[in-house]
């Protein structure tokens, strides 16, 4: 009786549960029983069910049971036999176990349409779905990723159903299984011909009590000897026909154009939130919740045709970091202590992504992959979509945004790079042989070694410094050889970044206001080191090795070579940023307001107020004022309930305490002073005597106090270009709970963005207020 289970997709097995479903087939042998039944030969010959029997249903079977049956009227006159309309469904699995999820039914009629047409030809069809995410294959009914590595998923072409005593959803048949009932259900609506049990060889018995009324029952065999109440084990499980016979959400489809494409990287682990999903489910929790905030802010611009929607790709970059090629894994494990193992697998695994990334040889494999992936999965959506002509923005979590954040700040833009360089000179400092760049360097011994390797000048370019190592060339000449190399033979990726120094200029001096350098014309140093004690270093000839390069933000070489990402990315979104901590530890105090982004218009520091990972951005850049994030307002218009109560308070106490303490000053004066002493007021004129005890008490009239608060909440302060002169630090609105105790939803609150509403709407409505798009806040 266990191979039931191929019957049912996996029924049998899960009789218990009524949870596991697979999608074995034991229909393949049609000799094995004959159909019978009371109809006519000819009924007979057109039910063709040879793995069923079908009889009339005798009068004892399962009456305890008749109670928690659907009972419906039996003298209703059955309507005509109609072809059963099939939708199509994914499976998922997920801690081992499998649960199915319906398509769009625009997918599902893509799928149905492309299936009747591979059954009149022999080659496979490649229908794409989900936003052209993912691929089906619709003769080996499977679904495959597209851009992420992902484990290939079954897909049925549903039509019949089952739910166990147990379950809390329907699951679907097999197909070949769906092909027999739907066969013997069509015998029985034409005959009208009910209360029918197909017996099939694996010991389960499908009834068809009426149209709506079918009952699977688990085979009597199976119940376990030794269990106290053996009917509990044999309840039938409820059969549907059709998926709009079942509770199912059956999602809304995708709109096919696209406006945006963004790219998410994440921090630090390969588990993204608390319940310990990867980036590629966080991703699309978050573009879920953009596609529903596109319909409720964005809904008439949707329905004209204006907006389309916006595509999210996840950039996974852990996986390659602890992957066979680094081997850092097995090094990490042959050191770790065998106690408290899973503390210490957690540690390897998440926290020492931290130190990784502060290690050149790590920080090197991070960037490299992260560059690499965010390309790769460019060109492969312009190939996927070639007619997308918008803007590409990146959002960064946690450690992600710090690895964005170098990236972009190393970024070369070509134009800027021409800039205060003389015509001509580019092609004189690329005109050098192999010879007489050697001759210059005082490293002629070592001409034949290149020779020998058939090395000229544009294969030195691409050498690194264990490729030179492996010729046999000593330390002090390698690294001559790459920063000129480096200096001369790519002038661009010194000449771009803002602040870096001219190939003549000399070392950085050190004086009272801390570094000094040459810059190119036009441009000025971007951030301020911290004053050095030692006296002149010059940075452009040490190989610092500091894991990450301060490019245009600090001078000197370093030892990461930053690629080039193949697009200008519009915006930049840091979530739960550590961008700030980071700056201030590589010694950098403050921003220049007037440096930004090579290659990069915006930047946004989205955080939660109780994030323990997050830092502002904006005191490094204004830090004479102390400037109050700005408040990301709630998606529904609105401050939550609680700081809305809050701001009242607030509000209430400062206005009662300027009156009672405005009207007990009026009244000592009055009291302490004669009235005829008192100069005459003119017309329109007002009193505003206050003590040094009173200005220090906070005492201020109500004109005081409205005009400062007016300028907390729009203040006239230069942000610097970093986000083209607006705000950059953006504060999430806490939930009453998390108020109550936020030590205990620290981390909660770190791992928030992803579903978080409010720093969604705030994306997107950067990205269509660019467009031009208005945005529409729903009625209450």
């Amino acid at each position: 009786m266990s191979s039931s289970e191929g019957d049912r997709g996996g029924l049998s097995q899960a009789a218990p549960n009524n949870n596991n479903i697979t999608t074995q087939d034991d229909f393949d042998n049609p000799t094995q029983t004959a159909a019978t039944c009371n109809t006519p030969e000819a009924s007979k010959a057109e039910l063709s069910l040879p793995e069923a029997q079908i009889s009339p249903v005798l009068d004892e079977v399962s009456p305890s049971s008749a109670s928690s049956f659907e009972m419906l009227d039996m003298e209703s006159v059955p309507p005509p036999y109609q072809e059963v309309q099939p939708h199509w469904f994914f499976c998922r699995q997920a801690d081992d176990c499998e649960s199915w999820h319906p398509f769009s039914r625009e997918d599902s009629d893509k799928l149905e349409n492309a299936f009747n047409t591979v059954r009149e030809q022999e080659e496979d069809i490649v229908v794409a779905v989900e936003g052209e995410r993912y691929d089906v294959h619709i003769k080996e009914r499977m679904r495959f990723a597209v851009y992420w590595d992902q484990a290939p998923a079954e897909v049925r072409r549903c039509t019949w159903f089952y739910k166990g005593d147990k379950d809390t959803r329907f699951f679907p048949y097999s197909e070949e299984f769906s092909k027999r009932l739907e066969e013997a259900y069509m015998i029985a609506v034409t005959l009208d011909e009910w209360k029918r049990k197909l017996d099939f060889p694996t010991g389960e018995t499908v009834i068809l009590h009426n149209p709506k009324l079918i009952m699977h029952y688990q085979p009597i065999g199976l119940q376990d000897e030794w269990a106290s109440s053996p009917s509990d084990q044999s309840r039938p499980c409820t059969v549907k026909r059709g998926v709009e016979n079942i509770s199912v959400e059956i999602p809304e489809g995708e709109p096919e154009k696209v406006d945006h494409l963004v790219f998410m990287v994440h921090g630090i682990g390969p588990a993204c939130d608390l319940r310990f999903r990867s980036i590629v489910q966080c991703v699309n929790d978050f573009r879920s919740v953009s596609l529903s905030l596109l319909a409720s802010h964005y809904r008439r611009s949707q329905q004209e045709g204006h907006v389309g929607r916006v595509e999210f790709l996840p950039v996974n970059w852990h996986s390659a970091l602890h992957g066979d090629a680094t081997g850092v894994d097995e090094d990490i494990q042959r050191i770790t202590l065998p106690s408290i193992s899973r503390l210490r697998h957690f540690t390897n695994d998440t926290l020492l992504d931290l130190f990784f990334y502060n290690s050149p040889t790590y920080c090197q494999t991070i960037v490299d992959t992260v560059a690499s992936e965010v390309n790769r999965l460019h060109a492969l959506f312009q190939q996927r979509h070639p007619e997308f002509d918008g803007k590409v923005s990146v959002v960064g979590h946690s450690l992600g945004s710090l690895i964005l954040f170098d990236l972009l700040t190393n970024q070369r833009n070509r134009s800027r790079a021409r800039e205060g360089v003389p015509s001509g000179e580019h092609s004189a400092l690329n005109s050098d042989t192999l010879e007489q760049m050697l001759t210059k360097l005082d490293l002629q011994q070592y001409l034949q070694t290149l020779l020998a390797e058939n090395v000229d000048m544009e294969s030195l370019a691409l050498c690194q410094d264990s490729d030179l190592r492996n010729l046999g060339i000593p330390l002090g000449p390698r690294k001559k050889i790459l920063h000129y190399i480096r200096k001369k033979r790519l002038p661009e990726d010194y000449k771009m970044a803002p602040g870096h120094q001219t190939s003549d200029s000399g070392p950085p001096q050190v004086t009272s206001e801390g570094i000094q350098s040459s810059e190119l014309p036009g441009q000025e140093s971007s951030l301020h080191n911290k004053p050095s004690t030692t006296g002149a270093v010059d940075y452009e000839y040490f190989d610092v090795g500091i894991g990450q390069s301060n490019g245009g933000i600090a001078k000197g070489q370093v030892s990461i070579d930053y690629p080039q990402l193949v697009f200008y990315p519009e915006t930049f979104f840091a979530f739960g940023s550590p961008i700030g901590m980071f700056l201030t530890v590589r010694g950098l105090k403050r921003i220049d307001p007037n440096y930004s982004f090579p290659t990069c218009k915006s930047f946004y520091n989205i955080y939660h107020p109780y994030d323990p990972v997050a830092y502002r951005i904006e005191p490094m850049i204004v830090s004479e004022v102390d400037l109050e994030p700005m408040l990301i307002p709630h998606h529904k218009g609105r401050k939550r309930m609680h700081l809305e109560l809050k701001d009242s308070l607030t509000r209430m106490s400062m206005d009662l305490r300027n009156n009672v303490l405005g009207s007990l000053r009026t009244a000592w004066q009055s009291f302490t002073r004669p009235v005829a002493a008192l100069p005459p007021a003119e017309e329109g004129e007002a009193t505003n005597d206050t003590t040094p005890q009173e200005d220090q008490a906070g005492v201020c009239t109500e004109a005081e106090c409205s005009a400062s608060a007016e300028q907390a909440e729009q203040p006239e302060i230069e942000m610097g270009m970093l986000n083209g002169g607006r705000r950059i630090d953006y504060v999430l609105q806490e939930k009453p709970i998390e108020s109550f105790n936020e030590y205990l939803f620290a981390i909660q609150s770190h791992l928030c963005y992803w579903e978080s509403e409010d720093a969604a709407l705030l994306l997107l409505r950067e990205i269509y207020d660019n467009l031009g798009v208005a945005f529409e806040q729903p009625q209450q």
